[in-house]
């Protein structure tokens, strides 16, 4: 049977994979690079929102299995990718 937290973070990346297809899809339809670039700005916050909300489920889903050190971690590592993206 699978957990919670592995079904949560499978449907958030089906959700993502959905979105960015039909952006995909949008874009050749605008065909237009002013528009095309409108909608891929978009998908830049829809990406860093997903990744923050799978990792949050993920860490919840083992918080208890894991020491504080590592979290500590892990929550360093997503605030690094969270400032390269910003950049």
């Amino acid at each position: 049977m699978l957990e919670k937290a592995i079904i949560g973070m499978a449907s958030l990346r089906f959700l993502s994979g959905t979105i960015e297809i039909l952006a995909a899809v949008l874009i050749l339809k605008l065909n237009q690079v002013e528009k095309a670039l409108l909608v891929n700005s978009g998908l830049a916050l829809v990406g860093p929102i997903i990744l923050l909300t799978t990792t949050t489920i993920g860490l919840v889903g083992i918080s208890e299995r894991i020491s504080f050190h590592k979290l500590l971690w892990i929550f360093v590592g997503i605030a690094c990718i969270l400032i390269g993206i910003r950049k």
